[in-house]
């Protein structure tokens, strides 16, 4: 599947910052072998809700380059109840998960009540601040109550998972010390508020994911993502920036570091 992939250059490699390993029909060795291939040397299996939270960190734990988050993601913010924000809490205690989440509010979908989700939220921000690691936020037709919730809370490290806003919600983002990252949808011909938020923010605030299986590159529309393809949206960026792939490989990897301690 990435074999007409842009090649990176051959002294940078890439992280991809957001993928669901556990929902790819390939088993996760063989997507993170495909990866490895590419150069995609790093990635983070986003858990996002109790279940895959602990198959998250069962990949993390069984393979090399992977690490793990763990959290409830807005569509089963229904079911966030004490047991379910117990046992997260102690999952993000394990050394190989980076990151809360994914986390979120999704207006669009609405799989689950309004309250439900809100509430979710803020106790997602709570643990982040409790454990000291990076929130991964979905926001999807949310952008005012999201930022809200994570202003009132005082959140302090935030990622924006798959960044879909516009140039405005960007630079606020960006004023607030949020990392964008940034997913294959970027490349989709509709999207080109995206790609002027993409272009709107300093370098140090970009980062990028796959969302594996979901959100695959334009070219590869009606196939299943995979890690590897992350090379994809980096030239994608590279272009709308009009930097060098070598440039924003290098710097969405420190920055990648910078966002998730321990990665």
């Amino acid at each position: 599947m990435g074999a007409s992939n842009p090649e990176l250059p051959v002294q940078s490699t890439a992280v991809d910052t957001h993928c669901h390993l556990f929902l790819m029909d390939q088993e996760p060795a063989v997507a993170v072998e495909a990866a490895r291939a590419a150069r995609v040397e790093r990635m983070i299996c986003v858990g996002v809700d109790v279940p895959t939270s602990e198959r998250s960190i069962a990949i993390a734990s069984e393979l090399e380059g992977v690490k793990a988050s763990a959290g409830v993601h807005p569509h089963d913010a229904d079911g966030f109840d004490d047991a379910a924000a117990s046992r997260i809490e102690t999952l993000l205690k394990d050394p190989a998960v980076v990151g809360v989440g994914e986390c979120g509010l999704d207006w669009f979908r609405m799989r689950s009540e309004r309250e439900a989700q809100l509430r979710t939220l803020a106790a997602h921000v709570d643990l982040a601040r409790e454990c000291g690691k990076p929130m991964i936020v979905h926001v999807r037709d949310a952008w005012e109550d999201a930022l809200r919730v994570l202003d009132e809370g005082s959140a302090e490290r935030v990622v924006i998972h798959c960044f879909t806003g516009d140039a405005h919600v960007a630079r606020e983002c960006e004023r607030r010390g949020y990392w964008l990252s940034f997913a294959g949808n970027v490349t989709y011909p509709k999207n080109a508020h995206m790609r002027e938020a993409a272009a709107a923010v300093s370098l140090e605030r970009v980062l990028v994911e796959t969302d594996s299986p979901f959100l695959a590159p334009q070219k590869l529309r009606g196939t299943d993502n995979a890690p590897q393809n992350v090379v994809i949206t980096l030239a994608e960026l590279a272009d709308v920036r009009d930097e060098p792939l070598e440039l924003l490989a290098d710097a969405t990897v420190s920055n990648a570091e910078a966002a998730f301690s321990g990665l």
